[in-house]
């Protein structure tokens, strides 16, 4: 089921297929193709916080509580829809809301006891969920043809900007010699970068606004620092690689709240770690969440919010230098670190400019893992115009 989700792209292949389209693909996620991407991500977010603001002003305190998780969804899903899918992005939104429902699904199946060969009877849920994943697969095939239709009737070399077309274009692109993705292929990385895209970035936005909230002290040396290097621009990548307390939180926040708790690993040789031998072909599960609360690794304030412990660097935060798993680590480390960074940021630094965050009385504290880790309950903040 989560396959179905996620798409059978570079987050769960491996060997030479893997290399290939991480070969393929590395080219999109550059730093230089990401910085022309923000002023859209600000774009994106604008339209949503001027409907935040409308709420605020129109309320009797000039204030509003949110559900702050499903305003985040709807920021980077917008966010993702545009840069994935460029003029094509109302054609993508409807595949990211068949995603949406298809991710219940997936929740639901993750819960529930597995019993081996379930997920092929026609159960109602199983039904719902084939259809759901016929209707991003046709969705998303639709997109695509049309880009490569549009590309061969006209005389532009390139296949759009957008993270779609640098795939494309990247792989089409290659030596005649060089082994290409095909239409299914890049469907599947098209639902891959959909899905971990816009979800995992949520989830950290989510748990930041939660984090920021309870220390108000945090939430207003951000805010400066925020206000003396972006005023009240719409910021930049320039701008943004300043804002170094931002980062320290955004970290920070992953470190106690990472979207992906597990990491999910196979052993390719024999190997002794410690005193255990591992034998090769072991499925290992790697326990994030554990390790970024490590009290041997972190000191005895692991379980506390201290963004200065990121001062100097990931590698130094710790007594171990690669305790911090908030992207992975190695050659799979996650390929979108950057664009969820400068998407993060961006949406932060577009909140803080214009409103104040406070905690609703009505929030439940209970962290599920809903295939991304989320609040159960959701996130009851109640923002209020800094600039009425």
């Amino acid at each position: 089921m989560v396959v179905r989700l996620t798409g059978k792209g570079l987050v769960l292949i491996d060997g030479q297929k893997w290399a290939t389209h991480r070969s393929i693909i590395n080219p999109a996620f550059s730093m230089d193709k990401l910085k022309d991407m923000v002023k859209l991500m600000a774009t994106c977010t604008m339209s949503i916080l001027d409907g935040w603001n409308h709420q605020a002003t129109e309320a009797k305190d000039n204030s509003v509580k949110l559900e702050m998780n499903t305003e985040f969804q709807k920021v980077t899903a917008d966010v993702i829809s545009r840069t994935a899918f460029g003029s094509s992005y109302i054609q993508g939104r409807e595949a990211f809301r068949a995603q949406r429902e298809l991710q219940k699904y997936s929740a639901a199946a993750n819960i529930n006891v597995f019993i081996p060969g379930s997920q092929y009877l026609p159960t109602p849920s199983n039904i719902q969920a084939w259809k759901l994943d016929r209707k991003v697969k046709n969705k998303i095939k639709q997109i695509i043809r049309s880009r490569m239709k549009s590309h061969a009737t006209n005389s532009d070399p390139s296949y759009g900007d957008d993270l779609l077309g640098l795939i494309i274009g990247a792989s089409e692109h290659k030596e005649s010699s060089s082994p290409k993705l095909s239409m299914d292929e890049i469907m599947e990385e098209c639902k891959t970068f959909f899905f971990a895209g816009h979800e995992t970035t949520s989830s950290l936005l989510t748990w930041t606004a939660f984090l920021l909230s309870l220390h108000q002290d945090w939430q207003e040396k951000l805010r400066e620092e925020v206000l003396r290097e972006c005023g009240m621009e719409i910021p930049d990548a320039d701008m943004l690689s300043k804002l170094k307390l931002v980062n320290m939180v955004l970290l920070e926040v992953m470190r106690l709240y990472c979207p992906a708790i597990e990491l999910n690993r196979e052993v390719l040789q024999d190997i002794k770690v410690g005193n255990l031998m591992v034998p090769k072909n072991t499925c290992l599960t790697i326990p994030i969440i554990k390790i970024h609360r490590s009290k041997q690794h972190w000191g005895e304030d692991a379980n506390e919010f201290n963004p200065f412990r990121f001062k100097d660097g990931i590698t130094k935060a710790a007594t171990h230098p690669n305790a911090f798993l908030g992207f992975g680590m190695g050659p799979r480390v996650c390929i979108g670190q950057n664009f969820a960074k400068l998407e993060a940021k961006t949406v932060l630094t577009l909140v803080l400019q214009r409103f104040s965050l406070t905690l609703s009385s009505e929030y439940k504290h209970a962290p599920i893992n809903y295939i991304t880790l989320q609040p159960q309950y959701g996130l009851p903040i109640i923002i209020k115009p800094l600039h009425p």
